[in-house]
């Protein structure tokens, strides 16, 4: 990872910023954070501190604060699953310095489990023994994990707490930035913005189809730091997985193998990724389970549960209420991890560690709260933001916005006979959503029939039709 990307990523500089600063490398040389500083694109406090924040390379195998036997296992289980026979894959593969991944080589030969092969050009091979391949076939009847070398779970826990969410400045400004897609109001934003920056637990309520979970997914705009995510976590020996690309934004693919070249120090430790905060929404699929440690017998190592991938940045539980599993159960789960920002976890040997829970947790139902959860986890609440339906002047807005959007006309008089259609003949309470849902009715209609969209009463009366079902008591009276 360049320092560039990291800086533009943080949203610390611009990416004009970098342009230029390059453009005078290349005249003059230099290093690319001095050259920041000197140009006024930000202070030399400012970067001092970000390059602080990442992760220095270990320099010996005691640094890397995992036990050598353990790094040789891993080593030999990679260069017999893979085929790997040089040094620069070695190096690619467990994510370490090359003067360590030389000192696990050396240990290797040592002890009669590799040997050279010669060289290719300048690039010494490398093969397993007879001893090397027993040794790797062992190796991955414990376990089969063969990614990156691990962190050790206290490197893991103080780099949890040094990103934590509340790191991060909520302005008025940024919030109402990153909202700027919705009609949000100012007395919305004075109630969220407070909470996001406790870094608190809170819930989202109110009725459907007004944006709770639009704007529980906009919150993560509102942060713009960097964190650093390890591949995996070593503990009490056995590995945790924790990055997941199906879930976690790298600031570049980790597979690039110059990551974190260009650094002003010297180099960065390649078991952690870059990655934007994480923002993990999880709804009626969730479980119980789901919040655990889940092994796999087959290969023998562990993956982190979701909220535990979700640290440093946001989880959010959409539906709530809606889950196979009771909502008290669920909601159980939490009281005490909320309460003390620490949750426990166990391993396969009964062995329980704690993890800074440093993840802004976010609740969001359409169910009344006061009916879904007792009022000690309610109290256990500190941030309770109603999202209800929006005041005739907000809905107004919203339809101007989204017709605006769609290329649609948008009149008053129009506006007016859907209010009416919706209120009085529908029965039904203004909702943020009915914008989008009646616009894309009117124009797919429009587009059924060979015409331009606009919205006349055939195609008002045929979208808000669809708004609701049929009752069939109310046909046969």
């Amino acid at each position: 990872m360049r320092l560039g990307d990291l800086l533009v990523s943080a949203k610390i500089v611009s990416q004009d910023d970098i342009d230029r600063a390059m453009a005078r490398q290349q005249e003059e040389g230099g290093r690319l954070g001095d050259l920041l500083v000197a140009m006024g694109a930000v202070t030399h406090e400012a970067l001092e501190a970000f390059l602080k924040r990442i992760p220095p390379e270990p320099e010996t195998i005691a640094d890397t604060g995992i036990p050598t036997n353990e790094l040789l296992a891993l080593m030999v289980k990679q260069i017999h699953a893979s085929r790997l026979e040089t040094l620069v894959d070695f190096v690619d593969g467990l994510k370490l310095a090359p003067r360590i991944v030389e000192q696990l080589v050396q240990e290797a030969v040592a002890r009669g489990m590799m040997a050279a092969l010669g060289t290719i050009g300048m690039v010494m091979r490398y093969e397993l023994t007879e001893r090397g391949r027993m040794f790797a076939q062992e190796a991955l009847k414990t376990s089969q994990y063969s990614g990156p070398a691990p962190v050790p779970l206290d490197a893991f826990c103080a780099r949890v707490d040094l990103q934590k969410v509340t790191n991060d400045l909520v302005t008025y400004d940024k919030l109402r930035a990153a909202m700027s897609e919705y009609i949000i109001t100012d007395d919305f934003l004075k109630q969220m913005g407070p909470a996001l920056n406790a870094g608190r637990a809170m819930l989202l309520y109110g009725p459907p189809g007004n944006g709770k979970t639009s704007v529980a997914c906009k919150v993560a705009e509102v942060f713009n730091s960097v964190i650093y995510l390890p591949y995996a976590v070593m503990i009490d020996g056995q590995i945790m997985r924790v990055f997941d690309p199906s879930l976690h934004v790298p600031i570049t693919p980790p597979k690039n193998k110059s990551a974190f070249g260009g650094l002003r120090r010297d180099h960065a430790d390649m078991r952690w990724v870059a990655v934007r905060r994480p923002f993990i929404v999880v709804g009626g699929e969730l479980t119980l389970e789901m919040l655990d440690l889940s092994y796999d017998a087959i290969t023998g190592f562990y993956e982190a549960p979701l909220h535990i991938k979700a640290l440093g940045g946001c989880f959010v539980v959409d539906d709530l209420g809606r889950q196979i599993v009771s909502p008290a159960a669920l909601l159980n789960r939490w009281i005490v991890p909320m309460e003390s920002k620490v949750d426990y976890l166990i391993l396969q040997t009964r062995k329980s560690f704690s993890i800074p829970l440093e993840a802004l947790l976010i609740f969001s139902t359409n169910i009344d709260p006061e009916g879904l959860m007792d009022p000690a986890f309610l109290r256990r609440l500190p941030y309770k933001i109603e999202v209800g339906a929006p005041s005739l002047e907000t809905y107004y807005a919203i339809f101007k916005r989204v017709c605006a959007k769609a290329s649609v006309a948008f009149t008053d008089e129009a506006f007016k006979m859907i209010v009416y259609k919706v209120v009085k003949e529908k029965g039904l309470e203004l909702a943020a959503y009915h914008a989008t849902f009646i616009v894309d009715q009117v124009v797919a209609i429009a587009k059924f029939m060979g015409r331009e969209p606009c919205l006349d009463e055939v195609s008002i009366d045929y979208a808000v039709r669809n708004l609701k079902v049929r009752s069939a008591v109310k046909e046969e009276v």
